[in-house]
């Protein structure tokens, strides 16, 4: 059980540092060149993570266009998405809006798959949003009446939580018939190999030889530990711990960002920022607060 919740807490610091590693990677190469380089780290390890664990089988029919899908959307597109994002959206800001993703799950679940809501449940939708707005107006919400939305990497960070609620809900099925590793390295494969395609027709090829010592420290670490190691050791600890338990470490994981973020690159904190923060956490927290019992019985089976 100990083993278990140290691999969760690991697995929730280096996702939570991803996002100053990444503005550091960026100071040297282009987004398609670091997702490139990054997701290339995670699939040697993850190939050889399943090689270890035997557990190598080949897709069958259909689940190679099913892999394809999500490569493309937790991939390919996803971290297009975030690389870019951090470009100009803050580290802090990004983790804060990425914490909203169960959000946009639940929204998928009401609007596709028709579920039916609790009060406390809507109360914290409309309660994540309020704080996904306040951190991207940096607490002037009269500035989104105007138009101004942050900046354009707020955009961006923001459209990658729907994207990845979408790729989660259609990850559900698989990871059902398939082993959680084996399910990854084949979607992080595909995803791969549509960024290879882009980056090698793109001029930014050459990039990647000029760039600094600290550059590859913060891309080997995005690669080998964020994409590698932590998703291995994220998979490890939900065989072991229940579902609610690992999930509840993901709250941390905004936290780190702020800590690592205003030690690493002096990134200033804002007061918005926090309060938005918290009121996305409590937001996420109602959405995800089981329903009592009394509750369950009334619904029709």
């Amino acid at each position: 059980m100990t083993k278990a919740i140290l691999k969760a807490l690991f697995a929730v610091i280096v996702w939570g540092a991803s996002f100053v590693a990444t503005k550091v990677a960026l100071q040297y190469v282009v987004p398609t060149a670091l997702v490139w380089l990054r997701f290339g780290m995670g699939v040697l390890i993850l190939g050889l993570a399943v090689f270890l664990d035997k557990q190598f089988s080949l897709p069958r029919g259909r689940e190679w266009g099913y892999f394809a899908l999500l490569g493309f959307l937790g991939i390919t597109f996803h971290q297009w998405l975030q690389s870019t994002g951090l470009q100009t959206a803050q580290a802090t800001t990004t983790a804060w809006i990425i914490t909203s993703t169960p959000i946009f799950i639940a929204l998928l679940g009401i609007f596709v798959l028709r579920e039916r809501l609790a009060w406390y449940q809507a109360a914290g939708i409309v309660l994540a949003s309020l704080g996904v707005l306040l951190i991207v107006s940096r607490g002037d919400l009269f500035s989104l009446a105007k138009g101004q939305f942050g900046t354009p990497g707020d955009f961006l960070v923001l459209i990658s939580a729907p994207n990845w609620a979408v790729f989660s809900t259609l990850s559900r099925p698989g990871l059902k018939k398939h082993p959680a590793t084996l399910m990854m390295f084949y979607v992080m494969s595909f995803g791969w190999l549509f960024t290879t395609i882009i980056f090698l027709i793109s001029p930014e090829i050459q990039q990647t030889s000029n760039i600094p010592m600290d550059g590859w420290i913060a891309i080997a670490f995005l690669g080998i530990f964020c994409s590698g190691i932590a998703y291995i050791f994220w998979y490890d600890a939900l065989k072991v711990l229940p579902v609610a338990q690992t999930g509840a470490f993901l709250y941390l994981e905004p936290i780190i960002t702020v800590v690592v973020a205003a030690v690493v690159i002096k990134e200033t904190i804002l007061l918005s920022t926090l309060v938005g923060g918290i009121i996305i956490l409590v937001g996420v927290w109602l959405v995800n607060r089981p329903r009592p019992l009394s509750e369950s019985a009334e619904e029709p089976a």
